[in-house]
């Protein structure tokens, strides 16, 4: 991939991404997969004004091997350095980067139960950390090619092809090939004029319904509104959180789901693949789930903590979005998930209440957002795929025909 390309990417990520502001400070995590790109990231971080720019390398094997060796509690300890530096991103609020390359399969075999247990040990005590970041600083998840990823997606092809293959298909789906910044403009009006039409029709309710055997209805919060594109922080600073991003989500209202919805693609959860699943809802709890493969670990998924087994999001994209229409299965949640209508069992966005801004989390929580130490999407959408809005008047509007928006904007 010629350098001028990749560049441009690395500028997007930073300057429209993350939108890094004069002096502040920039942490970047990744894997090993792409040094070069990660240096031309640096590079135009520091270009867009950054006063650090810090990289945390991650990889996939050497976690195994603590999993594998540490015990639970030394797992799950969070000590007094990691509180320290929690408190500094408080202080501070840098600004995150987070580029995906991971091998989709790259935890299969790892002792998921160890894993979940050493969670839940340390989220109750880096849980405050975060709440009080929420909201505060930008973020932005984007990808870059890694060799067992690149062949899990051509699985055909030798691999130096793959991993060119795979650059292309992140390039063309992430806006990034030619004007990457004024496409992103361009592509971030038309997501906010859908929500704009979306929040004017006071939704109530939204009813899925399709000829695969879903059939799930869930209820929105009064005061919610549904989001896409471009976002802000509490003081006012633009970032695009998700590059690639094709959708038009809300957090519904906690405990109002009812029905049943299948998974029309596999959902990569702690580094193994969850495939071929349904979840039946009750009173907003999935009641019920099977997995054709790995359901151990999905039934595992929904009971990390109370929250686990709630919705906290739902995500509006048509099957012609361009990451669809590339017809390639990623086996990566960030392209997937814009690829298809999704919903997400975890963690709601206090964001998505009107004046979230003047509000505490604990009462946009009380409103109606889930709380969680989980957020996991999964891909519901297809071609046979309908979506109607239940209106608080009671009248029904039409938002997806099969697989597609039915309005214009």
């Amino acid at each position: 991939m010629k350098v001028t390309v990749l560049r441009n990417y690395a500028r997007l990520i930073a300057r429209k991404g993350v939108n890094i502001q004069k002096g502040q400070d920039v942490l970047i995590y990744c894997g090993f997969d792409q040094p070069k790109f990660i240096e031309l990231l640096v590079d135009e971080c520091y270009k867009a004004g950054a006063r650090k720019v810090i990289v945390e390398f991650d990889y996939q094997k050497l976690y195994k091997l603590d999993v594998k060796y540490q015990s639970v509690d030394t797992l799950g300890t969070v000590e007094k350095w990691k509180k320290e530096r929690l408190k500094h991103w408080m202080d501070t609020q840098p600004c995150r980067i987070y580029i995906e390359s991971d091998d989709p399969d790259g935890l299969k075999g790892v002792d998921q139960d160890k894993i979940a247990k050493a969670d839940q040990k340390s989220w109750p005590i880096v849980k405050p950390y975060w709440d009080k970041m929420e909201n505060k600083y930008q973020w932005c998840i984007a990808a870059v090619p890694g060799a067992a990823w690149a062949k899990k997606v051509f699985p055909d092809l030798p691999k130096g092809k793959a991993m060119e293959k795979l650059w292309e298909a992140i390039l063309f789906t992430s806006r990034a090939m030619e004007d990457p910044i004024a496409a992103w403009e361009a592509h971030n009006k038309n997501l906010h004029d859908r929500c704009e039409y979306l929040n004017n029709l006071g939704i109530a309710k939204l009813h899925y319904k399709g000829d695969n055997g879903t059939d799930l209805t869930v209820g929105m919060i009064p005061e919610g509104m549904f989001l896409g594109g471009e976002e802000t922080t509490i003081g006012g600073i633009p970032f695009d959180a998700n590059i690639p991003s094709e959708e038009c989500y809300t957090s519904p209202m906690c405990g109002e789901a009812e029905g049943i919805v299948y998974a029309t693609k596999p959902l990569s959860y702690n580094g193994e693949l969850i495939e071929d699943f349904w979840v039946r809802f009750e009173k907003g709890k999935a009641v019920e789930v099977h997995a054709e493969k790995n359901q151990a670990l999905l039934e595992q998924m929904i009971s990390m903590d109370k929250g686990a087994a709630y919705l906290g999001e739902c995500a509006l994209v048509p099957v012609n979005s361009p990451i669809s229409e590339s017809g390639l299965l990623f086996w990566n949640t960030l392209f997937d998930e814009n690829a298809a209508c999704h919903l997400a069992l975890g963690a709601g966005f206090t964001n998505t209440i009107r004046g979230y801004q003047e509000k505490t989390i604990k009462e946009c929580r009380k409103m109606g957002i889930n709380d969680s130490m989980e957020h996991n999407d999964f891909m519901i959408g297809y071609g046979g795929l309908d979506i109607d809005a239940i209106t608080q008047e009671g009248k029904t509007v039409p938002i997806f025909r099969s697989g597609k928006w039915a309005f214009e904007v």
